[in-house]
């Protein structure tokens, strides 16, 4: 039996593999006529970094390395430093700083000090906990506009009160608060514009394309209510998938009351460094909120704050603690960037986009045509690693077709920004959701199942939106 499952598992990856080959074959000359050699090659390369990050048991970081030498052999950029680029850019170093200052919060003890106060509340218990946790991350991005900032800040206190309440490693309750700290907590980035990079790049494009200057309370009005709907949904689905596929375990985890035969918080006190921690993330966070990104560029704060826990004296940050960074993430999120730089840069990305866009018929009604618009955009997405990339080369694409198809512009952007937002189907589709999966409680079949049924259901919330509510906008 051991030997057949192995077998099996052989079969299907050379099949994968074999299958890749054989497109990259016959494709051009078939479904990828209208592109050009450089785009046919780039096609195909998406096709081998997709499968090797998700299915493949290579090493992520061999992985992600291979892919760079693949773009190289392949010539698809005019130099090898053309294709590190990913690793030029802001977004991953930001990673890189704030997964070495989320560590300042665990060895300060300050995931335990907060998890104690919540503790000594009035009958609280796992179930209150897991009901609040994702109206909390839905709001967050207000103050906190990162995704993985809100990540790092949230996991540690997740994890310590797990331990909290006694429950082991890989629990329901924990498997369900990383889902919401995952997904939960990269879809509600789009609540405000200035909730992270993506938000603030398609209300820039809202501008440019003249479809809408938007303040910032009606971008709030125009997508809160559809974004809450969405999440309330996946929320409730995730909760009841999870109890259901865990049944022996979950009735104790989401009923146990606040005196688990776990470690005891109450032992936890504010220490000086503990306050200090505190007060100096409150002050980088308080930065990103009140000022200008351009001027002050967001990766700037916890560059300072990272050198400020290194100095002598304080050393909160040592060598040990970059040494141990998962270096392998910062290969694989690189890597993506890079094939992300090139879909952009040598047309890839707009040929697939123009190709998906002329199956929608001229004269059909504008139901029909909103559903097909969007069903274009959930399939669109699927091939770019982070939607900032996704919406630089779809929007201006789809804006085009707003006349054709009888859709007003501004349903149309919106269609557009909320559908690649809500989908995350890969863990590869955004740093956040990636690093979510990496800690290992949740299986790959929790995830797609969650990941699908998310997804799904903010293309269908996007459709209703765009029928029901949107038009009073527009």
């Amino acid at each position: 039996m051991k030997f057949k499952g192995r077998f099996k598992s052989r079969t299907m990856h050379a099949a994968i593999i074999a299958g890749i080959i054989l497109f990259a074959i016959f494709a051009p000359d078939t479904i990828l006529r209208d592109f050009n050699p450089e785009q046919q090659r780039t096609v195909s390369l998406l096709l081998l970094a997709i499968y090797l990050w998700t299915f493949s048991k290579m090493p992520t970081g061999a992985a992600s390395i291979l892919i760079l030498a693949v773009i190289i052999i392949l010539n698809l950029t005019d130099s090898v430093e053309d294709a590190m680029a990913g690793f030029l850019s802001s977004a991953l170093y930001f990673i890189l700083i704030l997964s070495i200052l989320s560590q300042v919060l665990i060895r300060t003890d300050a995931d335990k000090v907060i998890s104690s106060k919540i503790l000594r509340f009035k009958n609280i218990t796992p179930r209150k906990i897991a009901l609040t946790l994702p109206v909390f991350m839905s709001l967050l991005p207000v103050l906190m506009p990162s995704a993985f900032a809100r990540l790092k800040t949230v996991l540690p206190f997740v994890g310590s009160m797990n331990e909290a309440f006694g429950f082991p490693e890989d629990s329901v309750f924990k498997k369900y608060a990383v889902y919401v700290t995952g997904f939960v907590n990269q879809n509600s980035t789009m609540i405000v514009y200035t909730g992270g990079g993506y938000p603030v790049l398609a209300a820039q494009l809202l501008k440019d394309y003249e479809i809408a200057d938007l303040g910032w309370l009606d971008w709030f009005l125009i997508i809160a209510p559809p974004l809450w709907c969405a999440l309330i949904v996946a929320s409730m689905f995730s909760w009841i998938y999870l109890k259901l596929s865990y049944s022996s375990e979950s009735a104790e985890d989401f009923t146990m009351e606040k005196d688990p035969p776990g470690t005891d918080y109450h032992e936890y006190k504010p220490t000086k460094r503990f306050w200090f921690v505190i007060l100096t993330f409150s002050l980088m966070i308080l930065t990103w909120i009140f000022t200008d990104p351009e001027k002050v560029p967001t990766l700037l704060p916890p560059m300072i704050l990272l050198v400020l826990y290194a100095l002598p004296k304080i050393e909160l940050i040592t060598n040990e603690d970059i040494r141990a960074f998962n270096w392998e993430n910062f290969l694989l999120i690189g890597a993506s960037l890079s094939i992300g730089v090139i879909l952009d840069q040598n047309g890839t990305a707009r040929v697939i986009a123009e190709q998906l866009i002329v199956l929608v018929p001229e004269n059909a009604g504008t139901v029909i045509n909103i559903i097909i618009v969007a069903v274009m955009m959930f399939l669109f997405r699927m091939i770019f690693i982070v939607p900032t990339s996704a919406v630089i080369v779809i929007f201006p694409v789809m804006i085009s077709y707003a006349d054709m198809t009888g859709v007003p512009a501004l349903t149309l952007a919106f269609i557009v920004i909320m559908i690649i937002g809500g989908t995350n189907i890969l863990p590869i589709h955004s740093p956040t959701l990636y690093f979510a999966f990496k800690e290992g409680v949740l299986s790959r079949k929790n995830h797609y199942v969650m990941a699908v049924f998310s997804s799904l259901t903010f293309l269908v919330m996007s459709i209703l939106a765009a029928l029901l509510y949107w038009n009073l906008w527009s």
